[in-house]
């Protein structure tokens, strides 16, 4: 009993103390700016979250689950802090730490605030003034609208098609960009040396086929030395029969390597796997081979994780010659840095899809959000290129076109 006596004294001293310190009450206009930072801040957290939960290797239905829940509570959000902050009475706000649901309700409002209002307009402004990869001497970028050059919008009957009729969706747009990277350490025999970069092509119905075989040819147009496909080709229990049709169109003159990735690990990746290699590609898995490259060698390496584990394990990989990684997703490049990778091509995070004006990309699903959403980026000894990809399982695409890229290295 003297116990609870002397307890119940204590707090009544620290509330005293504390009170004065901890509840404050706003006007109205700051109201609004609370409520409206409030808003913003939770959006950022729960997109973050979502992004950060999509870089591991969780089942399908969990990440499905957890979308619905995130874009739920990214609904709510504007109701739920009116009301908890009690704006439908009068434009006061009077934050307390009376009781321990007003302190957790006034302490996420604060830190939704300052992520709203601080965080996030200084992390987007970072990202808008960071400075282009030394190592990316020229970016020519050529756009074929192939709606136009087929006379009709490939939509095809995929589950999602009627996505591909929203006014502005540039899915049938696609960008091919011809990149120029220094890279000193090659040899000189590679100065000029090639690599077509194919990324989620996510076949499963829209874009039609015809898009994609389009697309084919305007790569061999190209004729390049390699070719690399970084995952998510196939996106649908219907569509492994494309691959063939799709990727057989593609030439080149040396070899032409893949790995799968996600969206694949969910559609029979075995049959996915010998479907490439009819196409004549080498699939390279968690692992690596040496070739020959224009009489010098080259090790190329596979990184499939963290949907098929286990990660590549390079002891037995030469690490004097060039080492060129396949990695499906970007959250690989500091793996890559210590395995003294020269050059990573990646895709999966399609440069969000979404890109809007001043702010970028939102939705990046990656262990670091928006930091490798899509390019160049030079994080020595290791050089990176993220490819905006081709398709998508939602036909959706503003502000951020399809890509396929050429890679051009120089010495």
């Amino acid at each position: 009993m003297d116990g609870d006596i002397g307890l119940n004294a204590y707090f009544a001293v620290i509330e005293k103390i504390s009170m004065p310190l901890l509840s404050f009450v706003v006007s109205p206009p700051l109201a609004l700016l609370l409520w409206l930072g409030a808003c913003v801040g939770h959006t950022a957290l729960m997109v973050f979250w979502l992004n950060w939960l999509y870089g591991y290797n969780l089942p399908q239905r969990l990440l499905r689950a957890a979308r619905k829940l995130d874009a739920l509570l990214v609904l709510a959000a504007p109701v739920f802090f009116w009301f908890a902050l009690g704006l439908h009475e009068e434009l006061r706000v009077e934050l307390s730490w009376n009781k321990p649901v007003d302190a957790i309700l006034a302490i996420y409002t604060l830190l939704c605030w300052v992520t709203g209002c601080v965080v996030a307009p200084l992390a987007t402004l970072r990202l808008r003034l960071r400075r282009r990869a030394e190592a990316l001497l020229s970016n020519h970028t050529a756009t074929v609208d192939v709606a136009a050059e087929l006379g009709y919008k490939p939509i095809g009957i995929g589950k999602w098609r009627h996505i591909a009729r929203l006014p502005g969706n540039e899915v049938f747009t696609v960008d091919f960009a011809v990149r120029t990277l220094r890279m000193p350490q090659i040899p000189p025999e590679w100065d000029g040396l090639s690599i077509l970069h194919l990324s989620d092509l996510h076949l499963c119905g829209t874009p039609d086929r015809t898009f994609y075989q389009r697309v084919m040819d305007h790569c061999h147009d190209w004729d390049p030395d390699l070719v690399a496909v970084t995952g998510d080709i196939v996106d649908s229990n219907k569509h492994h029969r494309w691959v063939l049709p799709v990727l057989s169109r593609l030439r080149w003159r040396i070899a032409a390597f893949a790995i799968l990735g996600n969206h694949d690990s969910w559609r029979e990746p075995d049959l996915i796997r010998r479907r490439l290699r009819r196409c004549g590609m080498r699939v390279l898995g968690n692992g690596g081979e040496q070739i020959e490259v224009r009489g010098q060698p080259m090790t190329v390496i596979g990184h499939e994780g963290p949907w098929f584990p286990p990660e590549p394990d390079l002891s037995t990989c030469p690490s004097q010659p060039f080492r060129l990684c396949l990695s499906h997703t970007p959250d690989h490049i500091y793996w890559a840095r210590r395995q003294r990778i020269d050059l990573m091509l990646a895709g999966h995070v399609h440069g969000g899809q979404i890109r809007l004006p001043l702010i970028g990309s939102v939705f990046v699903p990656s262990r670091y959000g928006r930091r490798f959403d899509c390019g160049t980026f030079d994080l020595s000894p290791t050089l990176l290129h993220v490819s905006r990809g081709l398709a998508g399982q939602q036909p959706l695409r503003f502000n951020c076109r399809p890509e396929v890229t050429k890679i051009v290295l120089r010495k």
